[in-house]
């Protein structure tokens, strides 16, 4: 992909970063790219910033939803001078991604502009390798949650103008409510501001700018619940009615299963889904679908998940195997319940690519007999977990055991599988 300039007639896409300063902020390369667009296409507000006289391509707004409406609205425009107007850096959080995978990299020329995030990194003097940032534009509020740390600094990408007033609340309900805020308006233009306060004193009524960014100075208040970056968080973090893999448990798990950016994980018998929502606070770019036959329990899936700052998690309710036909490709699967229903482990089993992972747990004999006979037919690793606590035995302590698992985990070989 090209942010240089192109020898020769223009690409058949060129994408043009532009900020609050408008007109004035282009550098030459871009305004002669306008210039010489035969279509014009962007938000509105982003139209409005070119002068008439100096761009008189056909200026065509972006329908709602924007995505769906990509591939038809460039094919319509195919083979004329093609210009699209993007916020800023088109390739941070913007249409150039869309674009991209629309069109291929290869056809588009990308000129961008310093993004919100280079401004507000200018004006706070905060290291921009240091921050980091989080979108909320079109993701849900919930998501920021597991990002919060206490002492950490976080750009935020509002949505509109209310986005601060309901970031400080999620801040207050999360135990945050001593971070101090700070909102950048229109950066870079001449109606720059920028708003403080802590999240505590934020007035909920306060409008803001509907372009501004937020920067967060994170403070945990002392009471409120530690959550650690690693797996195997504290029981009491979830909502649950005691089907949930118990905290030392779920750590040795998620450290079978083995995330690893971008892939994908079926947790099968979801129980409270603590499993998937650990496999997805490992990384942002971490997916996973949990399948759960209680409606009641897939409805307490969704609300953790939320709680937890992984609302993306995908939730589907009904009896396995069933319940994952038509389900995408796994990178790895957890079975935590159900392993006694007929073609459960077959079917998990089949599902997985070459090199994709299973693990599985077990308390009961029944289970741990299946889990023997997998691990003699396809090896891998058998082992037990036992953890034990110390209550008190009248005046003494002593030590309770808690039941033990049995866990199966194994990599799928490309041969004889």
């Amino acid at each position: 992909m090209s942010t240089e300039p192109l020898p020769g007639p223009l690409p058949a896409i060129s994408v043009v970063g532009i900020g609050a300063d408008g007109w004035d902020g282009l550098p030459e390369n871009s305004r002669r790219t306008l210039r010489a667009a035969e279509v014009l296409i962007g938000g509105p507000r982003q139209l409005e910033l070119l002068p008439s006289d100096e761009c008189p391509g056909e200026r065509i707004a972006w329908p709602s939803p924007l995505r769906p409406a990509v591939p038809g609205l460039l094919a319509a425009h195919e083979g004329r001078r093609t210009a699209v107007l993007a916020s800023g850096d088109p390739m941070f959080y913007g249409i150039g991604r869309t674009l991209g995978e629309t069109v291929g990299a290869d056809r588009l020329h990308v000129l961008p502009h310093p993004s919100s995030v280079s401004y507000a990194c200018a004006r706070l003097g905060w290291p921009l390798e240091a921050v980091e940032t989080v979108s909320l534009v079109g993701r849900p509020l919930a998501s920021l949650t597991a990002s919060l740390y206490d002492g950490r600094r976080l750009l935020v990408l509002s949505a509109d103008g209310a986005t601060p007033a309901e970031l400080a609340g999620l801040l207050r309900q999360r135990g945050f409510g001593g971070t101090r805020m700070r909102v950048l308006e229109q950066l870079g233009s001449e109606r720059e501001r920028t708003v403080e306060a802590t999240a505590d004193t934020w007035p909920p009524e306060r409008p803001s700018d509907p372009l501004n960014i937020v920067a967060l100075d994170c403070v945990r208040s002392a009471d409120a619940p530690r959550l650690g970056a690693v797996p195997g968080l504290p029981d009491e973090a979830y909502e649950h009615d005691g089907q949930l893999t118990k905290r030392y448990v779920r750590a040795a798990t998620l450290a079978a299963l083995a995330p690893a950016p971008g892939e994908l994980l079926w947790d099968v018998g979801g129980g409270s889904g603590s499993i998937g929502i650990e496999w997805m606070r490992t990384d942002r770019s971490c997916r996973a679908v949990a399948v759960e036959k209680s409606p009641e329990r897939a409805a307490r899936i969704e609300r953790n998940a939320a709680a937890l700052g992984v609302p993306g998690l995908r939730v589907v309710t009904g009896p396995a195997p069933r319940a994952l036909a038509g389900l995408p490709t796994p990178d790895a699967v957890f079975i935590g319940g159900g392993l006694t229903a007929p073609g459960l482990l077959d079917a998990c089993w089949d599902a997985l690519p070459a090199g994709g992972r299973l693990v599985a747990n077990t308390v009961t004999l029944e289970s741990e007999a299946l889990l023997a006979d997998r691990y003699r037919r396809h090896g891998g690793e058998l082992i037990r977990l036992a953890v034990a606590q110390a209550v008190p035995v009248g005046g003494f302590t002593g030590w309770r055991q808690a039941m033990p698992v049995t866990q199966w985990s194994v990599t799928k070989s490309g041969v004889g599988a």
